[in-house]
């Protein structure tokens, strides 16, 4: 070895060094970002580490010829959205942005409760008024359903016809009627759609229903970026009709970890205060490598993104096809888990063929269920790394969660079914594991006393996480991935909840929000 060679090999930290033997493994994974670490185009990042020099624009006040503002333009075109801004800081910086663009301090949100925690780091910032939308179960594989257009529509106009009664009551009080009587009490209303699991909403549906309240509908699209590029996937939220939609490049695309865009189309929404907002929640210092790695894939997109989509579908078909035999394991595909609902429910599938709460399913999530084998999820993906060094994305009570993009290959789709024909013949037959897996009873509903900004503040103590109930959340409790509150900050804590919490500790899953000896922090109220 060279002593240049030498140098090279020693550079960097122990992170650097650990990242680098990692990259040369045979390690294949099926998890973001989505380049799958396999396209080498991205010459030495280094080369392109600038800050805003002449001639590089600058990404919060763009010139109107600038590159940047060319770079967004392209990138709006291609997904038919009239605005579309770069993300540096993922989609939590866009969803922070929406949020707080689209309501006013103290205002009122209606949220999926299966969003994400930025959702409720939003809610938190701006003090805002949540309540939220359940959406459905599919207790067959122990995951959240769709949220349904029927169930906002129902909750809107509800609270409409509450929101004028009160204002009604009002002007006989006080002799004076609300100048704005005429808005709608909720200022915006979210949902996520794809979720963690590849199961999404009926946007298109939602939207409607929100536009004829007149509330701009925000959906976090963060795992759905693929979706306008095949037939194969499901409708994407632009063309759906969302007046602000959130994906994450690096997720299911061949761009670097953190890049993202925000996408604004109608007159619902306020567009110069999510400009503002953007800049309020993103780097001042926002990196040039970031964007020309959202440049370069939108480039990408443009030149080959039918080529290279069509040869995805052709593989992912593939794969799929070869594990319609599994007897034991299942994968979750374009009937929803149908046929799989039927035999554990013991009746025919309903209709469409569709499990109960989806809509649609995004087929490039390899959503794997175990339940038949007796293993957990965390079991089966701890095979599947230590004896085939294939890492899914992450693990759920009982299936793992796998991504694939165009980045993959046909020897990784070939690896994985082989290991997943080989582990299906090892269990076939074992129902080691039975009674209620911690995912079936959805998310535990609790009664807001604060606001998640009125926890924030007021002073809180440390209990014993078993001794918990009847008191108030002073912090986030979740699983990561995918980053979905069991509390947040200001709801009453039931024995249920406790129940669910500790049913996922005992599966084994790292629960964030616990302190050291599984102490919660509560709100003090004495």
């Amino acid at each position: 070895m060279t002593r240049t060679e030498q140098e090279k090999r020693n550079f960097g930290g122990p992170l650097y060094r650990k990242l680098q033997a990692y990259g040369e493994s045979d390690y294949y994974g099926f998890h973001m970002p989505g380049h799958k670490r396999l396209l080498g185009q991205f010459e030495n990042p280094y080369r392109f580490d600038i800050t805003e020099i002449d001639g590089f624009d600058d990404l919060h006040h763009p010139e109107e010829d600038g590159i940047l503002t060319k770079a967004q333009e392209r990138a709006a075109r291609l997904y038919g959205a009239e605005e579309t801004h770069f993300l540096v800081g993922g989609s939590t910086a866009g969803i922070l942005s929406a949020i707080s663009g689209c309501t006013r301090r103290g205002g009122r949100i209606l949220a999926a409760r299966n969003c994400h925690r930025s959702v409720y780091h939003a809610i938190e910032l701006g003090n805002l008024k949540a309540e939220y939308l359940y959406p459905q179960q599919i207790p067959s594989l122990g995951i959240n359903g769709a949220v349904c257009p029927e169930d906002v529509e129902k909750f809107l106009k509800e609270e409409r016809q509450s929101g004028e009664k009160d204002r009604n009551t009002a002007a006989e009080k006080y002799g004076a009627r609300d100048e704005r009587a005429s808005e709608h009490p909720v200022q915006t209303v979210i949902i996520t759609s794809p979720t963690y699991d590849g199961v999404c909403s009926d946007v298109r549906g939602i939207a409607e229903v929100c536009h004829r309240h007149g509330i701009p509908l925000i959906v976090d699209q963060a795992h759905g970026a693929h979706f306008p590029f095949s037939d194969y996937f499901p409708e994407d939220a632009v063309s759906a009709g969302a007046d602000v939609v959130i994906h994450s490049v690096h997720k299911t695309l061949p761009a670097l970890t953190q890049t993202a865009i925000l996408h604004i189309q109608g007159r619902l929404v306020d567009r110069e205060r999510i400009r503002h907002f953007l800049s309020v929640y993103q780097s001042s210092s926002p990196s040039y490598v970031l964007m020309a790695s959202i440049d370069a894939c939108v480039d990408l997109l443009e030149r080959k993104g039918t080529e290279l989509f069509r040869k995805h579908v052709k593989g992912l078909s593939a794969f799929r096809e070869s594990c319609r035999d599994l007897k034991t394991l299942y994968l979750a595909g374009d009937d929803m888990a149908a046929g799989y609902l039927a035999e554990t429910a013991g009746r025919e599938p309903e209709g469409n063929g569709r499990a109960a709460g989806a809509c649609d399913f995004d087929r490039s999530k390899l959503l794997i269920s175990a339940r038949r084998t007796g293993l957990s999820g965390s079991r089966l993906s701890k095979l599947l790394l230590e004896r085939y060094h294939l890492q899914m994305e992450m693990s759920g009570p009982d299936y793992v969660v796998g991504i694939a993009s165009i980045a993959d290959t046909e020897e990784g789709f070939s690896r994985l079914s082989r290991a997943l024909h080989e582990l299906d013949r090892e269990y076939a037959g074992c129902r080691e594991k039975t009674g209620r897996f911690p995912g079936e009873a959805g998310i535990p509903r609790l009664p807001f006393v604060l606001t998640a900004a009125e926890a924030a503040e007021r002073e809180k103590e440390l209990c014993s996480f078993s001794a918990a109930a009847g008191g108030i959340a002073a912090d986030y409790v979740y699983l990561y991935p995918p980053g979905i509150p069991l509390l947040v900050p200001g709801e009453r804590i039931t024995e249920e909840a406790v129940c669910r919490i500790g049913e996922w500790l005992e599966a084994g899953f790292a629960v964030h929000g616990l302190r050291e000896g599984r102490e919660l922090p509560i709100v003090r109220e004495r």
